[in-house]
């Protein structure tokens, strides 16, 4: 015999439902919780040995510069710093653009990586992939140089037609370098 269309019947099958539901998707996050951390830690990992010289162990930290938080990773080397890994975030030409730059103690860019984007694939997605682009911040000297494309006045190259994925990059530098110099890196003028 059927069940009777009810009230009481549906919202009963509707609680079940959801609960069963609810129930699976709890199971699927505990069983991929601890794989995503371990390749969340790896690529973070992979980041910071990308853009900072050798070193023997890093220490996690945050700075607070004009309201924002920066997470950086102090660098160490027989216990001296050899520099500071800066997660730094700005607004792309199609939404978040997240870095990694290096920051030797001196103040010069030791390097940088991409940690993530949204721009637009085949222009602005080359911020990662164009060599001529990515080359130019190793050892990008702020207090010699200045950070802002040669279109704006400054010394960075653009990438070919993605002058705001360009600007958005050399910003996310030059937050960066500004988070190192509020923890006591050196201060460029």
């Amino acid at each position: 015999m059927a069940a009777q269309s009810n009230l009481k019947n549906m919202v009963m099958v509707l609680g079940l439902t959801c609960l069963l539901c609810s129930a699976v998707l709890g199971g699927a996050y505990a069983l991929t919780k601890d794989p995503i951390d371990a390749a969340s830690k790896a690529k973070m990992d992979k980041a910071i040995g990308a853009v900072l010289p050798a070193f023997d162990e890093t220490a996690p930290e945050a700075v607070e510069v004009d309201g924002k938080t920066y997470n950086y990773y102090k660098a160490l080397k027989g216990g001296e710093t050899v520099g500071y890994a800066v997660e730094s975030t700005v607004v792309g030409f199609g939404g978040p653009l997240s870095l990694m730059v290096g920051v030797t103690p001196d103040g010069v860019v030791y390097n940088t990586s991409v940690l993530s984007h949204s721009e637009t694939p085949g222009l602005g997605a080359k911020c990662n992939t164009d060599a001529r682009f990515m080359a130019q911040w190793e050892g990008f000297n702020p207090a010699e140089k200045i950070l802002t494309v040669k279109k704006d006045g400054g010394d960075v190259d653009a990438i070919t037609a993605s002058t705001i994925t360009s600007r958005a990059y050399a910003l996310a530098v030059k937050n960066a370098v500004d988070a190192v110099k509020s923890i006591g890196g050196p201060v460029h003028e």
